[in-house]
């Protein structure tokens, strides 16, 4: 990641470290694509299995890597964002693996869903310190937290409102893509800054 471009600033570290800000941007924005897609139903598809493997591996192992490898670039900033964003993946992928017991765990569907909607109101204050930081400092990345944010609201509000869960939870998915897109504008941004010759930049309104 570009020193001017940072999601954070860059105080010490070795600059012969490549940068994974790319990678811990488009690890996050690809797994909540795929999540928001479930949410919309795209394609008629209800069950949201199959994000699990990608929730584990992509947006929970290679984002949490990228926040380790931002430690030793000095960017404090990026390795918090990346490694408890990897953390919420992983955690959230294994709410859903029968070995972990979890869903199990809880005979009463009103009890499950109030337990899920305290977990994501949990992830919904993270959001907002994240914001917090970031306003004044970088457009793209201040628009795409507070999409995030708003789509962690909507998504914590459907576990409360079961008569109207099913449209609330697609509002969060309608929301949830939007994020996503934004998180893969700013990645790409960052791939572009990264090149030499880049074809064409992607300004990301630093502030």
């Amino acid at each position: 990641m570009s020193h001017g471009h940072s999601y954070g600033r860059t105080t010490s570290g070795n600059g012969r470290i490549a940068s994974p800000g790319p990678a811990g941007a488009i690890s996050f924005a690809a797994t909540a694509l795929l999540l928001s897609l479930f949410n919309v139903q795209a394609g008629g598809v209800e069950h949201p299995e199959v994000l699990v493997s990608m929730a584990v591996f992509t947006g929970g192992l290679s984002q949490f890597m990228a926040g380790m490898w931002e430690y030793p670039r000095g960017n404090v900033f990026n390795a918090t964002l990346f490694s408890l964003y990897g953390s919420f993946w992983m955690s959230y992928a294994t709410i859903f693996i029968p070995a972990s017991g979890i869903l199990a765990a809880y005979k009463d569907p009103l009890e499950l869903s109030h337990a899920l909607g305290l977990y994501l109101i949990t992830w919904t204050i993270v959001t907002a310190f994240f914001l917090f930081v970031v306003i004044r400092r970088n457009l793209a990345l201040t628009v795409m937290l507070s999409t995030i944010f708003i789509t962690l609201v909507i998504l914590s509000t459907s576990q409360y409102s079961l008569a109207g869960m099913p449209i609330v939870q697609k509002a969060g998915g309608v929301f949830g893509i939007i994020g996503a897109l934004l998180c893969f504008y700013i990645g790409v941004s960052e791939l572009l800054e990264a090149e030499l010759r880049p074809i064409v930049r992607l300004p990301l309104g630093v502030l």
